[in-house]
């Protein structure tokens, strides 16, 4: 099982990013996680129906996030987060690739595994377990404990796909579909994609001069919901 369940943005003001989420689509904030402290950031996580947005921001100089939007020139796509139900298969297949492990965790209940972003390339790639999260509107550790309340399907009902953009689309896709053990597919308009359980990773040239990274998610539309702008937080919007 492979399942795109969670994606991250990354802003320079946290408050004003989710604002535009709450407000162009329809979003609410179910956690904000004490943690990430640790690394310097703040953050919010958002459900999008039973999967997640998330929102970091830097809280101090001289973080990670910090350096990624400058790289980037400004707010934008951050992570893409997929969830397994065999985490150490992952890493053994990661071990193989010879891709490094950036940040590793093991809970109780909870297994995070954080790919190196110079091996995999492309945006960051992390793929987590959560014991017992067949169900998918069961427990989600990112989300915290109390995320069902926070569910608004008014404009959007899910996150139908990731679009990766690359000045180089061919050899990321072909590395991800390696570290991923999934085939490349060409879609009807002859991109290349990635089909996961229930959602797609999509890999494009990158035209917009802010070079490799996450540029674009699809949104499942809600029916009757309002339309977003094309852009929002920093990252092109469709609705499908």
């Amino acid at each position: 099982m492979l399942r795109l369940r969670q994606i991250a943005l990354v802003a320079h003001e946290l408050e004003p990013a989710v604002e535009s989420l709450r407000t162009h689509l329809g979003l609410e904030v179910a956690w904000s996680d004490p943690a990430v402290a640790a690394f310097g950031l703040r953050n919010a996580v958002l459900p999008v129906g039973n999967q997640f947005l998330e929102i970091v921001a830097p809280a101090r100089d001289g973080t990670a996030a910090g350096r990624y939007l400058e790289r980037r020139g400004g707010d934008g796509g951050y992570m893409v987060i997929l969830q397994t139900d065999d985490h150490a298969a992952r890493r053994r297949r990661a071990a193989e690739l010879g891709i490094r492990i950036a940040l590793q965790h093991d809970g109780d209940e909870y297994h995070l595994t954080q790919l190196h972003p110079a091996d995999t390339g492309g945006s960051f790639l992390e793929i987590d377990e959560q014991i017992g999260g067949d169900d998918l509107d069961g427990p989600w550790e990112p989300a915290g404990t109390d995320w069902r309340q926070a569910v608004r399907t008014d404009v959007i009902a899910g996150i139908a796909a990731a679009e990766i953009q690359s000045l180089a689309p061919r050899p990321l896709a072909e590395r991800w579909s390696q570290v991923l053990d999934r085939p490349l597919l060409a879609d009807p308009a002859g991109g290349l994609t990635i089909a996961l359980d229930g959602s797609t990773l999509r890999f494009v040239e990158a035209t917009d001069g802010r070079g490799d990274g996450l540029g674009g998610i699809d949104f499942r539309a809600a029916p009757g919901g309002r339309r977003p702008p094309a852009l929002v937080a920093g990252v092109r919007v469709r609705l499908v």
